[in-house]
């Protein structure tokens, strides 16, 4: 017996099935992914090209540590956020969505989270590189607070505390 066959009777305040309310919601998972890759990928593919470029001989320990650090967020990142459509591939038609739901959750928030590291340890070695560390840092702070209200603490904030389900 699959979990799928598990599930609750109709949602009486949409009227949908439990399969209905999987497929929607595996749906929105991939569709928030796909918006969020493209970035990722992006910059993902910068940091690979930074070594190689002009006058990156001229970088300190420091700044090629934050280089490295930038790349392996980003690689985490693009790991944690390709790994839904990957496991829904391997997972399809085997009853396993509602599983795969909350899995998929659970990496697209880590993704986020290492994606958000990579572009502040991005703008801090730019910055540094053109202005200095004092700047960088004010600036990646300031960045990384931003992302972290716009990402997670505001919809936390205003996330309903009786359920944990979006209708």
């Amino acid at each position: 017996m699959d979990s799928e066959s598990k599930l609750p009777p109709n949602d009486p305040d949409t009227d949908e099935s439990p399969k209905q309310r999987l497929d929607r919601e595996l749906m929105e998972l991939l569709q928030g992914l796909r918006v969020a890759l493209p970035g990722v990928q992006v910059l993902f593919a910068f940091l690979l090209t930074v070594p190689f470029a002009t006058g990156f001989e001229q970088v300190d320990q420091f700044q090629q540590q934050l280089l490295v650090f930038a790349l392996a967020a980003a690689a985490v990142a693009s790991i944690c956020l390709i790994t839904p459509a990957a496991q829904q591939r391997i997972l399809f038609r085997t009853g396993q969505r509602e599983v795969l739901i909350r899995r998929s959750n659970g990496y697209s928030i880590a993704g986020a989270i290492a994606l958000g590291v990579a572009m502040a340890v991005s703008v801090l070695l730019i910055v540094d590189v053109i202005f200095g560390l004092s700047t960088a840092a004010w600036l990646a702070a300031a960045l990384t607070a931003f992302w972290a209200w716009a990402w997670f603490v505001q919809p936390l904030l205003t996330r309903p505390s009786s359920n944990g389900s979006d209708r």
